[in-house]
């Protein structure tokens, strides 16, 4: 059975999509000092749990990538856009 996640940690692309609506936010200029530091703390979390989404999916190519039990894992280069 698939461990679940964390109610409060989101998925790779509802993290950034809520990272982009909170430097949108704060961009505008109009929060207090304390509801910048909050919002600023939200985008610290969101930003390690898409960095933790990311880690997790190039583990599972490595060993997707893997030929043999003692063989290294294969590096994997994201295309150009």
């Amino acid at each position: 059975m698939a461990a679940k996640k964390k109610k409060d940690q989101p998925d790779f692309e509802q993290a950034l999509n809520e990272l982009e609506h909170l430097v949108e936010h704060m961009e505008e200029g109009d929060l207090s000092l304390e509801d910048s530091i909050k919002t600023y703390e939200r985008g610290v979390t969101l930003g390690r749990s898409a960095l933790k989404s990311l880690d997790a999916a190039e583990q599972r190519i490595q060993i997707l990538n893997q030929h043999g039990e003692n063989s290294e894992p294969q590096s994997f280069e994201i295309p150009e856009t």
